[in-house]
């Protein structure tokens, strides 16, 4: 819960030490999607709403050999697509999505993945979570990814108070520091898995447990 009588400054303090004591506890935290162009990246993205980052990694290899560009999967069966992706789930929500971006690309951007948030937000499907995604980790434009992990933790950690994703990206963006906008994500995400555990978390064991208002020592 928030503490309402904390300034931002004490804020601020607070979510770079919880950083610095998670990027020392997680040397390696690191986006877990495979992907060797921006495109391939938001197509990795896509499968993996409602699906494991582990699955995606299984399934992509192939589909990028197969499909290796947005006319690719345009020119593709959409049977065949959907066999290929069937096991990330909603296949077909997802078939559609991917060829509903391709098209996009095609038709506006000359078949590339463009680098700003307005023109990515312009694209079928894509949203501020996506958008900060490719943004951060294929055109070095900083940007905080609101995941579960990150709506959950932050709201925990006192860091924001607010369920709504876009103004929880706004209310991180004031207090964790700018360099660190990009790995934040990786970060709570590892800490999530590990420890912050959803149904039990392991509180006596955490190494920010001293800077939570949450915590249950």
């Amino acid at each position: 819960m928030i503490n309402k009588n904390e300034t931002l400054s004490a804020r601020r303090k607070r979510a770079s030490e919880i950083v610095r004591i998670l990027s020392e506890t997680y040397p390696g935290a690191h986006i877990a999607l495979n992907f060797g162009t921006p495109f391939q990246l938001l197509v990795a993205t896509i499968l993996a709403a409602q699906c494991t980052d582990v699955r995606v990694n299984m399934v992509t290899p192939e589909l990028f050999r197969k499909y290796p560009t947005p006319q690719a999967f345009l020119d593709a069966q959409v049977e065949e697509l959907e066999q290929a992706i069937f096991s990330t789930g909603f296949y077909r929500n997802k078939a559609k999505a991917i060829r509903a971006a391709c098209a996009a690309l095609i038709d506006r951007f000359g078949g590339e993945v463009p680098s700003t948030m307005d023109d990515l937000l312009s694209l079928p499907g894509v949203g501020r979570k996506t958008a900060n995604v490719l943004l951060g980790h294929c055109f070095g434009t900083p940007g905080i990814v609101v995941d579960t992990h990150v709506k959950r933790i932050s709201n925990l950690l006192g860091l924001v108070h607010n369920e709504d994703p876009v103004k929880i990206e706004f209310e991180l963006m004031e207090v964790v520091p700018k360099e660190s906008w990009v790995p934040f994500s990786h970060l709570l995400a590892d800490h999530g898995r590990a420890i912050c555990i959803a149904r039990r978390p392991r509180c006596q064991v955490c190494p920010i447990a001293p800077l939570c208002p949450s915590a249950m020592v």
